[in-house]
């Protein structure tokens, strides 16, 4: 069922900001790690530092000349260079860090396994070893106490909660109030829940407001507004911000834009602890991959009422008879123009019929109010639409008694009457509806849209489809295979564009919306802490418990394969002869990787 609260639960699967696609969470933590720094035997002129200095962390001198990964010189903006541009073996692939659990002594040579407490290995003496020499983050700083509250049960990833509801806020947890009850506030996880904070351990979680102008709890944003489209949305969620396609990388809207490089993943929110940081960088410990074409079962996308006392509803100070509502009948398109006609700065329709008759609208002043809050004109009130998954892959809504506001808007404040459907059931008429999302152009989509009364639908900001009007159930189609309308909308593949649905519901006898959409989806990311596990899950080279860790041929702390035989480049220093990249013993190359001379 649709709800009507201002707090609507956002499903994990939802890509708010994307039509459809985003992206969820899983718990996890991580310190900061140990950075090795690197030595150069050679002299050289100064070079700069990554820091700001003139030498490298121990002293070395920076290699003059431009940054060249894989020359064996350590050059300004480098941390390491062992000769190749292979990650897992130390010295990262594009020379920028030295990896966690190794040291680069020499530059030109395979760094080598680091000891000792920090390395993420757990050696003599140590009882935990999460990669760091900090305190605080469950493993203490000389890898010798797993501290209260928490459990370290990977070597080499981060500890994590011992238990929900303990008293002790750690790890991947957010909250702890007192009890294991969801829906509170505080999941039975001891992760927050949309549209609560939970400020002290043990104390109840109290409720946001979204639209306050105050970001809290869960809140990505709070612009202190309903409007959609302009980059935070009413349900205080991040939007794409895109113009003719071209759309600005933002951590956290639940897009990842074709060819873009800043963001390693984007999961549609900035909370840390789920495998995506708040700045979009993978965080280890997870299993994390981009996903586009494997769909959820449902996706919500958000939408926004707005109520108005309509004719013979007997309205109540403040509430202001508005005269679009009730009054007329018939279909009526070119209210907004002609197809292809451009949305307003603000992102609404435009009014087209300003010195035209007009059979069902009264002029430009009422139906600028028809999107925009306005004071005794509207009262405003923020939900989701939620899609299901059919048999053919496309997501339908469908609700032929479409009365999302019966016990609400000014029949909730007591402003005005409920009049009775075609059916004799009291109904709370007059509104609209306006609800957007975001999509990756391919060609093949398809939307289609059977309601009553005013349906109008935009896309890249120009006018898609025109069923406005007083009318019965009407049905209308775009489909983003036609040549014309493709061009007319000025769409190019592999650009994201925006598509907003407008509707209003303007006479008492019946009130149904029904949409279908056909492969409109952006990429999302998906993480799962499942890395240590010992099993290879999705998003994984490898996984081998807690024998993974640094080291020729062995499988990494991030669960992907260090430098071996098999990854297609010899390893001169680590015994290999060549390397073809498969494990074939009867080709040039054995499965060894040593050619034998005889």
């Amino acid at each position: 069922m649709l709800k009507h609260s201002p707090r609507i639960p956002r499903l994990a699967s939802v890509v708010l900001a994307s039509l459809l696609l985003t992206l969820t969470a899983c718990p996890g933590n991580e310190g900061p790690d140990e950075d090795g720094g690197t030595n150069v035997t050679d002299g050289g002129t100064d070079g700069g530092s990554t820091d700001g200095g003139d030498k490298q962390p121990d002293g070395g001198s920076y290699d003059p000349g431009p940054k060249v990964c894989g020359d064996g010189k350590v050059q300004k903006g480098e941390a390491c260079d062992d000769a190749n541009t292979v990650s897992g073996d130390g010295c990262k692939n594009d020379c920028a860090e030295v990896e966690v659990g190794f040291e680069c002594p020499v530059s030109g040579r395979p760094c080598v396994v680091a000891t000792a407490c920090g390395n993420g290995i757990v050696e003599e003496g140590e009882v935990c070893d999460d990669r760091n020499t900090a305190s605080g983050d469950g493993c203490n700083a000389d890898c010798s106490v797993v501290e209260t509250g928490w459990s370290c049960p990977f070597q080499g990833q981060r500890c994590r909660a011992a238990q929900c509801n303990d008293g002790i806020l750690a790890g991947e947890e957010e909250c702890e109030d007192g009890n294991l009850t969801k829906g509170d506030g505080c999941s039975d996880t001891c992760r927050l829940e949309p549209g609560y904070k939970c400020e002290k351990v043990g104390q109840p979680c109290t409720t946001t407001k979204c639209g306050d102008g105050i970001p809290e709890g869960t809140e990505q944003c709070d612009d202190g507004n309903h409007d959609m489209g302009d980059g935070c949305s009413p349900l205080c969620v991040l939007e794409p911000k895109c113009v003719n396609g071209t759309c600005e990388a933002r951590c956290g809207d639940g897009v990842i834009l074709p060819g873009d490089t800043t963001e390693e993943c984007d999961d549609g929110n900035k909370r840390n602890n789920d495998g995506c940081s708040s700045e979009c960088k993978l965080e280890d410990g997870f299993a994390c991959y981009n996903v586009k074409g494997t769909l959820p079962n449902e996706v919500e996308i958000p939408v926004v009422y707005r109520d108005f006392c309509g004719a013979s509803s007997g309205c109540k100070s403040p509430a202001i008879l508005h005269p679009d509502f009730n009054d007329a009948n018939g279909a009526e398109q070119g209210i907004v123009g002609p197809k292809f006609a451009a949305l307003g700065a603000n992102g609404k329709p435009v009014y087209a019929k300003g010195g035209v008759a007009s059979g069902t609208t009264h002029g430009k002043t009422a139906f600028d109010q028809w999107y925009v809050d306005t004071l005794d004109v509207n009262v405003t009130e923020v939900s989701t639409l939620k899609l299901t998954k059919q048999a053919n892959g496309s997501y339908l809504f469908d609700d032929q008694t479409f009365f999302p506001l019966d016990n609400s808007g000014w029949v909730g404040q007591g402003k005005e009457n409920r009049l009775n459907d075609n059916t004799g059931t009291p109904r709370n008429f007059s509104f609209t509806s306006e609800t957007r999302y975001w999509f990756e152009f391919k060609g093949n989509e398809v939307l289609t849209f059977l309601g009553d009364d005013d349906v109008w639908v935009y896309i890249n900001r120009k006018l898609a489809l025109d069923l406005g009007g007083v009318h019965g159930a009407t049905s209308g189609t775009v489909s983003l295979s036609d040549a014309a309308t493709v061009s007319g909308l000025g769409l190019v593949k592999g650009k994201i564009y925006e598509v907003v649905v407008f509707q209003a519901e303007r006479h008492t006898s019946q009130s149904s919306y029904k949409l279908t959409l056909n492969n409109f989806e952006t990429q999302r990311t998906v993480c799962e802490s499942t890395c240590g596990n010992g099993k290879v899950d999705r998003g994984e080279q490898c996984d081998n418990g807690n024998n993974n860790g640094p080291g020729y041929g062995k499988c990494s702390l991030s669960c992907i394969w260090n430098a071996r035989c098999g990854d297609g480049i010899p390893q001169y220093d680590f015994g290999e002869t060549c390397d073809d990249g498969n494990d074939v013993n009867t080709d040039a190359c054995p499965n060894n990787c040593q050619i034998d001379p005889g």
